[in-house]
């Protein structure tokens, strides 16, 4: 019966400090509401579908980060160049990046990575899971861009994420 009334301790306690933090003011009305909150956001969340994250070899952590933060200053330079360059040289394009990877964590992971590395931006997840609309500042070969996403990414990914 308590854990109906209250899934997650932790949870309510955080929604409350987090609700007077935001109002800055601790009055009745507020402390009522944090109340409120804490209640219901946890009861709310206990009912949605939840999808853990599922570890697998995590032996390629350290390489894949190591391969971002080269990819990121790599990126860094090349955009520069493209965006102080001239106009006409730029061919922005949304490319559709066919996805192996199906826990959402690891999707989510390679989302990250493709907007945290200048000139790709992750714009939309299809409904079913299986595309990832990118955007590319700039790219004359679409299916080389898809090849080397899944390469440097999304391959490690997979055995990070099974």
């Amino acid at each position: 019966m308590k854990r109906r009334l209250l899934p997650s301790i932790p949870q309510s306690l955080t929604v409350f400090l987090f609700w007077l933090l935001m109002a800055e003011d601790f009055s009745p009305a507020n402390i009522v509401m944090a109340l409120l909150l804490a209640w219901l956001m946890p009861l709310l969340a206990s009912r949605m579908e939840r999808e853990f994250a599922q570890l697998g070899r995590l032996r390629g952590v350290w390489a894949l980060g190591a391969r971002v933060l080269w990819d990121i200053v790599v990126a860094n330079v090349t955009v520069a160049r493209q965006v102080l360059g001239p106009r006409d040289k730029l061919n922005s394009q949304f490319v559709w990046l066919p996805l192996d990877l199906t826990n959402i964590h690891g999707i989510s992971a390679l989302t990250s990575l493709i907007t945290l590395t200048p000139g790709t931006v992750s714009a939309e997840l299809s409904e079913d899971r299986r595309f990832l609309l990118i955007h590319c500042l700039s790219t004359d070969d679409p299916d080389a861009l898809v090849a080397e996403i899944k390469d440097r990414y999304e391959a490690p990914l997979r055995e990070i994420f099974p």
